[in-house]
C-alpha cells in the first residue's frame, strides 16, 4: 500500500490505526492451499482473532483451531450464523481444541458439542473422560523445535516413548484416539524439524494401527514461515518437502490437517503510529508514539518479533530509540532505530507485517485504548 493512501487513511481514521487488508489474507490462504492440496487449515485463532478476519477465512473454506472456551463458542457462534440455513456441519471438520490442558468448567461445556480436543498426559484423559466423554481425541507429540522463533516442546506434548501407553490409556477408559498431533515451533525455518516430527508421527501411527486403534488423522499444527523479510525461507520449498514426506509416510485414508496462524495474518496489516513527544537521553533522541509494547507491539515482548519503523519524511538518519506511550519503562519498543532525526510532534511512523500476536494480546494498561482496526478489501 502507497505512503499516499496511508497517509489519507490516518488522517480520515485518527491514530493508531491497525490496517487489515483482506485481500492479502485470502491470498495467504489460497497460497497456503495451493502448496498442501492434501492438508485442511485450521486457522489459529489465537494469531488474530477479529471476527471479521475469522469470516473471511471460513468464506474461503477455512476451519479453525481454538484455545480457549472464548474462542470455541466465538467460532461456533459465528460458524452457526454464517453457515446456510438447516446446513448442519460436523464439528470436526471446523474446529479442533488444540490447547493439550483444559479446566474442568471449559470441558462441561463443550462436551455438548461432541469436540476434538488434544491432551499429552494422563491426567489429562482422566480428566477429559470425567468432564467432557463424548470428545474424540488427538495425542499431542513433543518434537524438535530446533531454529523456531518460538519453541514449544517444553511446555507442550508427550514423549514419543510414552504415546503407546497414553493412547492404549485413552482406549482403555473408553475415549477413541482419532490421531496425533504435533507443532514444530512458531516461525520455523529449519525444515528439518518437520521432517523428523513426520517420522515419529508415523511410526506411532503405524504401532497404534498394528495394534488395533485405527488412528487416521496426522495434525501437523503451525510454524510455517511468514515472509517478513528476504531472509525468510520460501513456503513452497518447506511445502514440497512436506508433500515428499506426506505420500512416503501416509497412506491415503489418513486425514492430514495443520494450524497455520502467523502464515495467514502476519503480512495482511500495517500499523500507523504517531510520534506525541521528542527528547534526548544520553544523546540520543527518543521518540514516543502513542502506541507501545503492552498494546499493538506485544509481540515484541510475547513473540520475539523485532518491528522496522518506516517514515513519511526524510532526513538525515541516526541511531535513535521508539519508545511507547505508557508510564511503565518497560514499554520500550526499540532503543536501535536508524531513523530521521528531523521528525516531529505529529508526523507518523508504519509498521508492516504486524497483523499475528499483535492486537490478540493488546491490554488496556494504563487506560489507553488499543489501536482503532480498519479493515480494507473485504
Amino acid at each position: 500500500m502507497g505512503k499516499n493512501k496511508l497517509l489519507k487513511l490516518v488522517e480520515n481514521h485518527g491514530s493508531p490505526l491497525f490496517i487489515v487488508d483482506h485481500k492479502i489474507v485470502r491470498e495467504n490462504y489460497r497460497r497456503f492451499n495451493k502448496a498442501l492440496p492434501r492438508v485442511q487449515a485450521y486457522y489459529a485463532v489465537k494469531a488474530n482473532s477479529d471476527p471479521a478476519i475469522i469470516k473471511t477465512l471460513f468464506d474461503e473454506g477455512s476451519s479453525f483451531d481454538v484455545a480457549s472456551y472464548n474462542e470455541f463458542i466465538q467460532v461456533y457462534n459465528l460458524i452457526n450464523k454464517w453457515r446456510e440455513k438447516k446446513k448442519e456441519f460436523f464439528i470436526w471438520d471446523k474446529i479442533i481444541f488444540s490447547n493439550t490442558i483444559k479446566d474442568r468448567d471449559t470441558l462441561k461445556k463443550i462436551n455438548k458439542y461432541k469436540p476434538l480436543v488434544t491432551y499429552d498426559n494422563i491426567e489429562e484423559v482422566k480428566k477429559i473422560k470425567d468432564y467432557c466423554s463424548k470428545a474424540g481425541l488427538v495425542l499431542r507429540l513433543k518434537v524438535p523445535d530446533i531454529g523456531s522463533q518460538i519453541e514449544m516442546a517444553s511446555k507442550f506434548g508427550a514423549e514419543p516413548s510414552d504415546a503407546s501407553m497414553l493412547i492404549k490409556k485413552a482406549f482403555d477408559l473408553g475415549m477413541k484416539v482419532e490421531g496425533l498431533s504435533f507443532h514444530v515451533g512458531s516461525q520455523c525455518t529449519n525444515f528439518e524439524n518437520y521432517v523428523t516430527a513426520l517420522g515419529i508421527a508415523s511410526g506411532i501411527l503405524n504401532e497404534a494401527r498394528s495394534n488395533g486403534y485405527d488412528l487416521n488423522i496426522i495434525d501437523i499444527g503451525g510454524g510455517f514461515p511468514a515472509l517478513y523479510d528476504s531472509n525468510v525461507p520460501r513456503f513452497e520449498k518447506l511445502a514440497r518437502v512436506l508433500n515428499q514426506e506426506f505420500d512416503r509416510l501416509f497412506p491415503d485414508d489418513v486425514e492430514i490437517i495443520a494450524e497455520p496462524g502467523r502464515f495467514i495474518v502476519a503480512t495482511s496489516a500495517i500499523l500507523i503510529s504517531e510520534i506525541i513527544g521528542k527528547g534526548k537521553r544520553d544523546g540520543k533522541i527518543f521518540y514516543h508514539i502513542n502506541d507501545g509494547v503492552y498494546h499493538t507491539f506485544s509481540g515484541v515482548v510475547f513473540d520475539h518479533w523485532i518491528p522496522k519503523f518506516h517514515t513519511f519524511k526524510s532526513g538525515k538518519k541516526e541511531i535513535c530509540a521508539v519508545v511507547g506511550q505508557t508510564c511503565d519503562s518497560f514499554d520500550k519498543i526499540s532503543l536501535a532505530e536508524n531513523l530521521p532525526a528531523n521528525l516531529q510532534i505529529g508526523d507518523y511512523f508504519y509498521t508492516e507485517n504486524i497483523g499475528a500476536y499483535s492486537i490478540a494480546s493488546s491490554t488496556r494498561f494504563n487506560g489507553f485504548d488499543g489501536a482503532k482496526i480498519l479493515h480494507i478489501n473485504k
